[in-house]
């Protein structure tokens, strides 16, 4: 099924940019641009996107406002942004944000942020994400539920975990490990619902709990 995309950005290169990068992609589509949040809350409603991909700074309203217009509603925001602010990666978790993508963190990470919206994950630049760990643990915070002990993974999931600690997509973690694409994300998922966490940001989490990072 092709994942059907919304792009919100002030800045029509970038859009453009996003657009040639997703495109490229056969299960992805651009089904509507737009260059303010007011604009894209409402070509979001009309078109119904799958996936929205917004930026952080836009005029008329933001992107956190975005998101959070777009929470109950069937289209995933992925917040993408040039800074990595922790004001704006704590502010687009609290609205339901379903990712948070550095402008360069390169075009296969956009891509995978997609479709782990798409597919109802969630996906955080490896960039920003121990950041975030560390400022949660000063912080007393736990994002994960009802985590099982170390014992209970496999040693290939415990392989993963550290993968995906270490910031690397389904398919690079794939590649280092000489598995199948589909055998990874069997793996993940296996991962999510031994630990009782909802997506990859809860496995790190977790992996940082227990000291399975190699950075804390």
């Amino acid at each position: 099924m092709t994942i059907r995309v919304l792009l919100a950005d002030d800045q029509p290169m970038i859009r453009a940019s996003l657009r040639i990068i997703l495109e490229d992609q056969p299960d992805i589509t651009v089904v509507a641009e737009a260059g303010d949040g007011v604009e894209a809350i409402e070509r979001a409603r009309r078109t119904r996107p799958d996936v929205c991909l917004v930026d952080v700074q836009m005029p008329r309203l933001d992107g956190i406002e975005v998101a959070r217009a777009l929470a109950e509603a069937p289209p995933r925001v992925v917040m993408v942004t040039t800074f990595d602010l922790d004001e704006y990666v704590h502010g687009a978790l609290r609205c339901g944000a379903a990712g948070f993508v550095l402008k360069d963190a390169g075009p296969s990470l956009l891509v995978e942020a997609v479709r782990a919206a798409y597919a109802g994950d969630a996906l955080i630049s490896p960039s920003i994400t121990l950041r975030l760990l560390r400022h949660l643990a000063t912080r007393g915070a736990r994002i994960t539920t009802g985590a099982s002990p170390a014992h209970s993974l496999t040693a290939r999931e415990v392989e993963v975990v550290r993968a995906i600690a270490r910031g690397r997509t389904n398919q690079e973690i794939a590649d280092e490990l000489f598995i199948a694409l589909s055998t990874v994300k069997g793996h993940v998922s296996g991962v999510q619902t031994k630990l009782g966490v909802r997506n990859r940001v809860g496995i790190l989490a977790w992996a940082w709990e227990n000291h399975l990072t190699g950075q804390e």
